[in-house]
Order: structure tokens, then C-alpha cells, then sequence
């Protein structure tokens, strides 16, 4: 199933509000503007890409992961002329891309009409509808189909009816089914596993890398997966490069790591990352969770009589979107952590990225970011001590205080 989450259907536009449009005379800003995200998918990252892109967010694309082409796979060669020599009882098609890429491939070494001739014969299981759609596109027909498409109600199926001497094939996805197969083996069954396609690490492990310093610097406000073994292979990569404590310290707090499904969730779930999944296992809703988590998880400041909200590389000031260059963004954070309050230059100092110790990068900087915000009134200069932002002291202090 870790390949469930991968394939989704079409997913409508989102209506004005779901965009969120404002009143403002400017354009309206978006919900995932000023937000930066990462995409380790391997598959559709295009189309991932570009539904984040048209709703405000910059995208920095990681494939975590390549996939072996099915005809160049001669351990799925060797599995399908077993198949066909020595017919299963049972074929479980868990993935539409997958099977259909063992048809094709079947055909390609010339096996296409055998294959298709002994799962004629056979009970047939299918994950879900995409795949219950693979398999009649193939001209056969499936026995059952899960209406929750989960492989647990599968698998809960088959140990009802008993497994005893039977022979079943599992169409895999990537990464074994470790759990499943146990349990079909104590049952008496023989699992013959069908490795359809295989997850190998990509090619330029470069993106991968900058994905990873970016999450350790967060530079990222969230991280989607859309397989477990991108999830897995991330980690696996951070543990080579002796970060993978930092990155999972970054995934437990700034960076959101957000998963299209449970099943992709697990790596990152054994090692006590907390993810959002969408309700339904599709790339659209993963998109909408985005566009609601996301600015959901910005503090709206009343500073100066205006509204202020500090996003991942720009503020939304009065609805207005206002791009900051990195050193005013890390100027803002530290004002906001405290807002109302003076932070010395000493401390601003220590917030910018690679300042050094002469506090004029501090007023450069400062400069700098009044310009971009447009309203040199929001930050209070505080002769011989400091900065502070000039929080309202008419709001609701249970509102925009420390809590």
C-alpha cells in the first residue's frame, strides 16, 4: 500500500475563499504565499509542484528515490515465468501502476499472452478501484475488491477464508510487506512476491542533500511524502550524513512533515515524528490540508494599528503580501518571539545567519527590512538598547500573547 498514495485522480480548483481572497485592492493572497515547501516524490512531483505553486507556495523539489524500469527488472522476469509455469491460487494487484507495468512488461519479454491466460484462472483481489480498473483494462476480472482500500481488510478477508496450501502472489510496491506476508505464511499459505517496480536511491543525490539542509536550517515550512520508501530513504540519507538526529528534531517542530497517507506516515511515525494526512489519499487534499495548516499555524500580530503575519520567507501585512530578504526575516522572528518587547542588538546579532560580531549588520539589516515592510512605524527603534515591534496595546493580550 505504500504505493496507494501515489496514484491520484483529478482534484478540482479550489472556489475564491479556499484561495484565500481578500478584501484589499491588490491581488489576494494566497493561502500557501510566503511558504516554502519540499516534494520528495519521485512520481508526479510535476503535477505536486505545480498545485503548491499555483496556490503561493515555492517548491523545492528532492526526489528521494528512482524507480528500476519494469523491463530492465530481471528479478520480475524470473518471478513472472514461475508464475506462469507454477499458477497461484490467488494474485493480490495491490497498485493500477503496477500491474499494468507487469502486463507490459510481461508482453515485452514475449509473456504477455501466458501471463494473462493463467490469471484468468485465478481469484483475483484488487486493493482498490484504480486497480480494480487496471485489471479490467486488461480483460480480466477481479473476485473482491476492499471498500476501504486497505490491504489489513485484505488480508482479514484471506485469513477468514483460510490460507492453508494455497499459493497466493502479492504484487509489491517498492519495499516488502514484511507484516502481511508473516501473517499469510502462519496461516499455511506459499507468498510468492511480485516485484512489479523497485526503489533505488536517485541518481544525483544533490537535491536530496539541499532538501536536508534546508530542513536542518528550517528553511522549509513543510515537507509532503507521498511514499514510504521517500520517507525512509530521506532518513536513510540524513543518517549518512550524520544529521538525522537535527532532522528529525526539525520534523517534530518548525517543519511540518505532511504525508498523503497513514501507510506513508510509518517511518517517520517510528520514530515519533507527528504528520498530517489528508482524509482522503490523494495529492488535491494533501494540497487543501497545506492551505489550511499552514497559515493556521501563523500567529496574526496587531502591530501599529496593522495586521502582521510573519511567514516562512515573507510577511502579510493588511492582506498585502510583502517579500523580506532572509536577514530582515531573521530579525523579524526574534522581534516576534517577544513581541512588545526590546531585544538588544546583541541578541538581533546572534539571530542573523552569519553576521559575525559587528551589530552594524544589525542596523544595515534593520534598514533593509523596514524598506521591504513599507511601514517604518512597526518596528520601534529604542535609543541604546534595542528593537521592538510596536505591538498594540489595545489587542487582546489572551490573543496575541505568549501562550
Amino acid at each position: 500500500m505504500y504505493e496507494q498514495q501515489q496514484e491520484h485522480g483529478g482534484e478540482r480548483e479550489p472556489t475564491a475563499p479556499e484561495l484565500g481572497a481578500g478584501a484589499g485592492a491588490g491581488p489576494a493572497v494566497r493561502p500557501l504565499d510566503g511558504f516554502t515547501v519540499g516534494v520528495t516524490a519521485a512520481r508526479r512531483a510535476e503535477e505536486l509542484g505545480a498545485l503548491l505553486e499555483r496556490r503561493g507556495a515555492q517548491v523545492l523539489h528532492a526526489p528521494a528515490l528512482r524507480i528500476v524500469p519494469l523491463p530492465d527488472d530481471t528479478e520480475l522476469l524470473a518471478v513472472t515465468r514461475d508464475l506462469i509455469e507454477h499458477v497461484p491460487d490467488i494474485v493480490i494487484a495491490t497498485t493500477a501502476i503496477g500491474f499494468r507495468g507487469w502486463i507490459e512488461a510481461a508482453e515485452g519479454w514475449g509473456l504477455g499472452e501466458s501471463l494473462l491466460d493463467r490469471l484468468t484462472g485465478v481469484e483475483l483481489l484488487a486493493r482498490g478501484p484504480k486497480v480494480r480498473g487496471a485489471i479490467r483494462a486488461a480483460g480480466l476480472t477481479e473476485k473482491w475488491s476492499p471498500a476501504s482500500e486497505s490491504m489489513a481488510e485484505v488480508l482479514d478477508r484471506l485469513l477468514a477464508e483460510g490460507v492453508a496450501g494455497r499459493r497466493v502472489a502479492l504484487q509489491l510496491h517498492g519495499e516488502p510487506l514484511p507484516g502481511f506476508v508473516e501473517a499469510l505464511r502462519a496461516g499455511g499459505a506459499e507468498v510468492v512476491g511480485v516485484p512489479v517496480y523497485r526503489w533505488m536511491p536517485p541518481e544525483d543525490i544533490g537535491p536530496v542533500d539541499r532538501l536536508l539542509d534546508a530542513v536542518t536550517g528550517r528553511g522549509l515550512d513543510a515537507v509532503t511524502f507521498t511514499s514510504a520508501p521517500a520517507a525512509a530513504s530521506l532518513l536513510r540519507r540524513a543518517g549518512e550524513r550524520g544529521i538525522r538526529e537535527e532532522v528529525l528534531a526539525a520534523l517534530r517542530g518548525e517543519v511540518l512533515p505532511v504525508c498523503v497517507g497513514p501507510v506513508t506516515a510509518v517511518p517517520l511515525q517510528a520514530e515519533d515524528v507527528p504528520t498530517l494526512q489528508p482524509e482522503r489519499f490523494r495529492l488535491g487534499p494533501l494540497v487543501q490540508l497545506l492551505c489550511r495548516e499552514l497559515p493556521g499555524r501563523v500567529r496574526p500580530l496587531p502591530v501599529a494599528g496593522r495586521r502582521l503575519e510573519i511567514r516562512g520567507h515573507a510577511v502579510v501585512l493588511d492582506g498585502e503580501l510583502r517579500p523580506v530578504p532572509p536577514a530582515g526575516m531573521a530579525l523579524l522572528r526574534a522581534l516576534a518571539r517577544r513581541p512588545g518587547w526590546v531585544v538588544s542588538r546583541a541578541d538581533l546579532l546572534r539571530a542573523l545567519p552569519g553576521a559575525g560580531r559587528d551589530e552594524h549588520a544589525v542596523e544595515t539589516a534593520m534598514a533593509r527590512l523596514r524598506v521591504a515592510l513599507g511601514a517604518p512605524k512597526l518596528i520601534q527603534t529604542v535609543v541604546k538598547r534595542g528593537y521592538r515591534l510596536s505591538l498594540d496595546p489595545r489587542a487582546e493580550t489572551d490573543k496575541y500573547g505568549g501562550e
